[in-house]
């Protein structure tokens, strides 16, 4: 547009007026049109260098990006398992004695027991004549030994006299020796038909919860009959919390955990008392044991889910839009200098509800992007926008 205009108002109108068959009117029309044309032009020719004012920057055309300094944030690890609720220390209890048929069961499962308390009766009509038998054979050696004794006794008062010889004398004293250890073998046998006897009755070796029942009432049992009843010791529970190999490493004995049962919103807090010395090599898993107080919710056999506190950690903490990864690994976009995209490798570690902690890459300080670090390229220059200015 730089180019001059040497037409000039009188020119325009001198060039109307030497037309022949035009109103003055309607020449002084054109003559204002040309003027406001001229006018027109002549702003454009003046103001031509102001178009650069207009023009955007460089900085205008980078992209703006939000940031943020995240500092460092002390964070309480978590590691949540799933697993199966047990009997912490489940108690089989089968036949001890010779078995039998059952005659009386006087509990029932869900039913608390002390120690030694009768779980069920096996008949023992034989058993008991048999000891009747056995208390008499008492009696019949003891007679024997006091028939033996009064013999002994009569001889000795005789050999002084020498009716009786040194050898009768040692015979008698050895046929009352034997009578009296016949004595004392009847009162063993007794005394093991008794013992016998009492192990008919099946009875709980510890107090605790009953959990199953597994005999009825006329049914036969023997020693190789298997478990009849399981007792959780003291009624204690247990969360078999399925693990992986990494998280082990975060745990020890003695943290604290909050255990959910399926189909209950109810949270019931345990510990972890053992740690599996082994993993599985299928699925890379190894097992935490998490004992619990009896409660009605804890039922063996059942699903539920476990939050295992695995201790506090001090780290930079980001939201998980800020974090970006590829075949390397995880990375950040941080504002370098000259405002450029500086690409940081970090390493990421616990994952919480309020973001990824980053354990190692960053100090706090520098300024992350939060959002849209995956489209920027390392080097490119932005427009940062803080955190707290955007929102």
């Amino acid at each position: 547009m730089n180019y001059e205009t040497t037409l000039s108002a009188d020119e325009a109108m001198g060039g109307l007026e030497g037309r022949p068959g035009m109103s003055r009117g309607r020449k002084a029309l054109i003559a204002l049109a040309i003027l406001a044309v001229l006018a027109a032009v002549y702003f454009m020719m003046s103001h031509g260098s102001g178009e650069a004012e207009f023009a955007p920057t460089g900085d205008e055309l980078a992209p703006a990006v939000t940031v943020v300094a995240p500092g460092k944030t002390t964070i309480a690890g978590e590691i949540v398992a799933t697993g199966t609720l047990a009997a912490r220390r489940e108690m089989p209890v089968g036949v001890v004695g010779e078995g039998g048929r059952v005659v009386s069961i006087p509990v029932e499962a869900g039913d608390w027991v002390s120690a030694g308390q009768v779980l069920a009766v096996i008949d023992r009509s034989v058993q008991s004549q048999q000891a009747v038998s056995s208390e008499a054979q008492i009696d019949v050696a003891r007679a024997d030994a006091q028939l033996a004794q009064a013999n002994l006794d009569r001889a000795l008062q005789l050999v002084e006299r020498g009716f009786i010889s040194q050898a009768d004398i040692d015979r008698l004293t050895a046929t009352r020796d034997a009578a009296a250890a016949r004595v004392k073998v009847a009162e063993a046998q007794y005394r093991e038909l008794l013992a016998r006897n009492a192990r008919l009755n099946i009875i709980a070796p510890a107090s605790g919860l009953v959990l199953e029942r597994n005999v009825e009432i006329g049914q036969v049992v023997s020693p190789g009959a298997g478990a009849l009843f399981s007792i959780a010791r003291g009624g204690e529970m247990e969360m078999l919390a399925q693990v992986g190999e990494t998280d082990l490493a975060a745990l020890s004995n003695g943290v604290t955990a909050s255990v959910v049962p399926v189909g209950t919103n109810k949270a019931f807090e345990g510990q972890v008392w053992q740690i599996a010395p082994t993993i599985n090599e299928q699925n890379r898993q190894g097992v935490v044991r998490i004992a619990m107080s009896y409660a009605p919710q804890l039922r063996p056999g059942g699903f539920a889910t476990a939050t295992i506190s695995s201790g506090t950690l001090v780290a930079p903490m980001l939201p998980e839009s800020a974090i970006l990864s590829d075949e390397q690994g995880s990375y950040v976009y941080i504002l370098g200098k000259d405002s450029k995209a500086e690409r940081r490798r970090v390493e990421t570690g616990m994952v919480t509800d309020s973001g990824i902690a980053v354990i190692e890459g960053l100090d706090g300080t520098e300024k992350v992007v939060l959002r849209a670090g995956g489209f920027l390229t390392d080097g490119e220059t932005i427009r940062p926008v803080d955190a707290d200015q955007a929102s």
